[in-house]
């Protein structure tokens, strides 16, 4: 009997810690600060193109407090590269289109960072519709290349 006190325990804490976790990611006002830039995201229903985690309903519901009215679609003229998209010729990526309103689209640019992980582009799919589309900023892509070593073998050649 004891164990399943400690289960329930461990459970509890467990879920504490995810609601925690989710709550300082999506709601509370700590962790990020939409840029000054980044225009006023206008009162209308927008759509949204995803492809990666928010293809799954329950992570859109937690991120967006809704599911977004979601439909197959396909961006044509990329390819996915882990959670990124590339331009790549002849390529595509399938993925959904939500419909959003201005609230939902905003918890959606603070769950991508907009302005500093992401930007959101106006992309056309391939059956006409438009959509936005969160593509990595140069910036933060190159802030994790592994392509530019430069950086790191000097650091590393100084500590020798």
């Amino acid at each position: 009997m004891a164990w399943l006190k400690r289960l329930l325990v461990v459970s509890g804490l467990g879920l504490i810690s995810v609601a925690g976790w989710l709550w300082l990611t999506m709601l509370s006002p700590w962790f990020y600060d939409r840029p000054d830039e980044i225009p006023d995201i206008e009162q209308r229903t927008h759509h949204v193109f995803v492809y990666g985690t928010l293809r799954y309903a329950p992570i859109r519901f937690v991120v967006m407090g809704s599911f977004g009215a979601p439909e197959e679609a396909v961006l044509e003229g990329y390819q996915r590269n882990g959670l990124d998209l590339s331009p790549q010729p002849n390529s595509q990526v399938e993925g959904l289109r939500l419909r959003v309103d201005a609230t939902e689209l905003a918890r959606l640019d603070r769950y991508e960072r907009l302005g500093i992980r992401y930007e959101r582009v106006k992309k056309r799919l391939n059956d006409g519709s438009s959509a936005w589309v969160y593509l990595r900023l140069p910036e933060a892509q190159n802030a994790f290349s592994s392509h530019d070593n430069s950086s790191l073998a000097q650091l590393s050649h100084s500590l020798w």
